[in-house]
């Protein structure tokens, strides 16, 4: 195996590798998180995309020749040549089995490079949802509370506002009933003020009819008078 297919190989253990703690369970989406926050990953941040790029991109190119290498040693015209020598059909038997092993392991790589970009990307928003989820389910219960504490000030409004208004309900039957009774003595009120007009009117006519016989017993006074006067003249 050369250098280059050497590397490949150790990029493909290591990204199994890598792949496999990622997708452990008890390893925390929040954890990965804070893992992903460190100073180094800031630092990195800004040549991830490159380096992904590029190694998609070299990793392409060895799948390529990789495919290249299995097409030139698995065509006609080499078989045809290695049925005539027979090291030569071992040759070339063991050039196809390097150059589809090279396929496998740029293949996989390749794979394994974009899913673990994927796994990182996918535990980076499953932590962020769990963090909103989180402050969602605070504010939730935070609303709830709210909720049962408006609802327990409702229901004691509402008891004070039944005794205020039993309480009302009482001063007005008591204010009903005082009302009734002034009534009541407004109307015998009434019946003696009726009753004192009408003695009053009595008495007016009383006193008219007196000021008449006196008037008339006056007048026969004066009269009597004027009779003796009259009957003294004749005497004398």
């Amino acid at each position: 195996m050369t250098l280059q297919w050497t590397a490949v190989a150790f990029f493909l253990y290591a990204e199994i590798a890598v792949n496999l703690i990622l997708c452990i369970n008890f390893i925390s989406a929040q954890r990965w998180r804070l893992v992903f926050s460190w100073r180094i990953w800031n630092w990195l941040s800004p040549y991830w995309n490159k380096c992904f790029f590029t190694m998609i991109l070299v990793l392409i190119v060895l799948f390529l020749d990789a495919v290249r290498e299995v097409q030139k040693y698995s065509g006609s015209e080499p078989m045809q040549d290695a049925k005539l020598n027979p090291n030569l059909f071992d040759h070339i038997h063991m050039k196809l089995f390097r150059a589809q092993r090279n396929l496998y392991i740029s293949g996989f790589s390749l794979f394994l490079w974009v899913i673990m970009r994927r796994v990182v990307t996918l535990l980076n928003q499953v932590a962020a949802v769990l963090e909103n989820s989180a402050g969602l389910q605070t504010q939730m219960d935070c609303a709830v509370r709210a909720a049962q504490q408006h609802q327990e000030d409702n229901l004691t409004l509402r008891q004070a506002l039944l005794d205020e208004e039993k309480s009302m309900s009482a001063k007005n039957e008591q204010l009903k009933r005082e009302v009734e009774k002034l009534a009541g003595q407004l109307t015998a009120a009434e019946k003696a003020v009726l009753k004192s007009h009408a003695e009053v009117e009595a008495m007016k006519r009383q006193t008219k009819g007196l000021a008449q016989e006196y008037d008339r017993l006056l007048r026969e006074h004066h009269q009597l008078q004027n009779l003796l006067t009259v009957e003294d003249k004749k005497d004398q």
